[in-house]
């Protein structure tokens, strides 16, 4: 089976990007050294589904990069004038492209971006969330875990991507493979949860989708 002609088959039947969405893909494609790490058309409509069955007010991203998951989980807060997405990337080298990004887009007044290490960060905003997307650095998911396992609601969903991190999971991580250890002691320790449901979806990278009780 071509993986390719199957990618488009789906992205020809499911929702459109949209114009921005695929404007904000292409400026990341064309000036972004890791454009990979652009979530992409799929995962995110993927995540706008998720948040919008949750029907959050609060959302908190960890690792922004160039601003296009944060925009699809935002359309799930366009009906509440109160809801906010913080979202936080310790790389100040992207402050000016993606807040250009958030300030032209229709969302500019829910997203509030954040540049830092998010273990800083993360206390300082008093909000209990709905949902948290982890996206940050691999090597200490389970720190950000921990830290944000209080502020989630019961109900809430806490979205970590990247937990089959390139097939390494089934491997022995090389010594200083700090990224994989790290990714997998945090799927170790969602497995071991027991207040959490918990299913990795193997989508890209993986996606992990944990439900607080």
């Amino acid at each position: 089976m071509n993986d390719e002609l199957l990618e488009q088959y789906i992205l020809n039947h499911i929702d459109d990007e949209g114009d921005y969405l695929r404007q904000v893909n292409r400026q990341t494609h064309v000036r972004m050294l890791k454009p990979r790490m652009c979530s992409g058309h799929l995962q995110g409509r993927i995540l706008k589904m998720l948040c919008q069955l949750v029907q959050p007010r609060y959302i908190l991203e960890l690792g922004t990069f160039s601003g296009y998951s944060a925009l699809c989980m935002a359309e799930s807060l366009a009906n509440d004038p109160l809801a906010e997405l913080h979202t936080i990337d310790i790389d100040d080298e992207l402050e000016e492209f993606t807040s250009g990004i958030f300030e032209n887009s229709e969302y500019a007044d829910k997203i509030h971006f954040h540049i830092g290490d998010a273990m800083d960060i993360i206390p300082t905003i008093d909000r209990m969330f709905d949902v948290v997307f982890i996206d940050a650095n691999k090597r200490i998911y389970s720190e950000y875990y921990d830290l944000i396992f209080d502020k989630v609601r019961s109900g809430g969903l806490i979205i970590a991507d990247n937990t089959l991190w390139d097939g390494k999971v089934v491997q022995d991580p090389l010594p200083r493979d700090a990224q994989s250890r790290g990714i997998l002691s945090f799927n170790d320790k969602i497995a071991a949860d027991e207040r959490v449901e918990k299913v990795i979806l193997p989508l890209r990278d993986g996606m992990t989708l944990i439900r607080k009780k």
